[in-house]
């Protein structure tokens, strides 16, 4: 029987434990294979540190938050058990044919190169930002957009009665899809995206322009928006 191990590293993000869920009901039913959980990200990899993973502690995982398997930013070069040399003994002893790694950017630079060096290893993208080639929609996109969307209406609310210009910063380093899509839900009077840089003086005058109509502004931006050069 094939066994394989999952991991989840770096931050959290709305979806780790329904990937999680996802992998081992389709492995275990489908596939007939046998699943284990290393702890703590990278970390559990490194030291053997793991938990089995059955359908029955994968129960109810969809709709819950966070990741039942924990996350760190130890890397698997870490520490005196670290690198493909070791990694691979420490799967050897525990029985383990291959790795899925969940993660986003730094993890999947460190799946790749651990593939390189041999390891068995294939990885999951994690990224709210939905900056994805060939993807419709990551996984955890839709509640960001959710929760920012909800964020906006309760800022519009104090806004408007303050009379006071509310900005609201969202995920988003390369790509503005969160600020854009709950921007547009919540009714935003300025989206500022990483895509397409905007001056300072237009902004201005999107926030004066609003505020002269006796409205109170309502910016989103996303935190890799910048100014032009």
């Amino acid at each position: 029987m094939t066994r394989i191990g999952i991991l989840t590293s770096g931050g959290d993000c709305p979806g780790l434990n329904a990937v999680i869920r996802g992998a081992v009901l389709k492995g275990t039913e489908v596939h007939a294979q046998e699943f284990i959980g290393f702890l703590d990200g990278w970390r559990g990899l490194v030291d053997g540190d793991v938990i089995p993973l059955d359908r029955s502690r994968v129960r109810g995982l969809a709709q819950q938050g966070g990741t039942i398997l924990g996350t760190s930013r130890f890397g698997p070069y870490q520490g005196p058990n670290g690198g493909a040399r070791n990694i691979q003994a420490t799967l050897d002893r525990l029985g383990i044919d291959a790795v899925i790694a969940i993660g986003g950017e730094g993890t999947a630079s460190a799946s790749k190169r651990l593939f390189e060096e041999g390891i068995r290893i294939v990885g999951v993208p994690k990224t709210i930002d939905n900056d994805l080639s060939r993807t419709d929609y990551t996984f955890g996109f839709d509640t960001a957009v959710e929760i920012a969307t909800v964020a906006i209406d309760r800022l519009r609310t104090t806004g408007n009665s303050h009379k006071r210009c509310m900005v609201l910063e969202v995920m988003g380093r390369h790509a503005g899809w969160i600020a854009l899509h709950s921007g547009t839900a919540g009714g935003a009077h300025a989206i500022l995206i990483p895509e397409h840089p905007e001056s300072l003086e237009q902004i201005c005058a999107w926030v004066t322009s609003v505020r002269d109509r006796g409205r109170a502004p309502m910016v989103v931006v996303a935190e890799g928006f910048t100014l032009p050069r």
